[in-house]
């Protein structure tokens, strides 16, 4: 055994009963569509991470500043509200880059704005 595949290794040397043959019209009138479905379907994937980027961003900014507006009436330390509404910011600032298509950077923004909420919320 000298550790060889079986196959030929040289270009043009198959043989040519086993070779593929060429595509035919329609054949490649298919794989054409199949193509387009396939940006089709990226392009309605990216859209709805956008469309979901930039909810997500708005809703936690909403959430964020009604949060911080029910601390002020509130006698809390004046960090809480601060924190509420800086993490509101950063949720805005979210959205705004995932409804560009920033979206990973809106992800982690979100995340940011999240936590920045929650710390404000340990010191409530």
């Amino acid at each position: 055994m000298s550790g060889r595949a079986e196959s030929d290794t040289v270009p043009g040397t198959a043989d040519p009963e086993t070779a593929a043959a060429p595509e035919t019209a329609a054949e490649h009138d298919t794989a054409a569509e199949q193509d387009g479905d396939a940006e089709d379907h990226h392009r309605q994937d990216a859209r709805r991470a956008r469309w979901t980027a930039a909810g997500a961003g708005a809703a936690l900014t909403l959430a964020g500043l009604a949060a911080a507006l029910l601390r002020l009436a509130r006698s809390t330390p004046a960090f809480v509200p601060a924190a509420y509404a800086g993490g509101a910011a950063v949720c805005a600032a979210a959205a705004v880059l995932g409804s560009r298509g920033r979206t990973r950077r809106a992800l982690w923004l979100l995340i940011a704005g999240v936590m920045v909420m929650a710390l404000g919320d340990q010191f409530d």
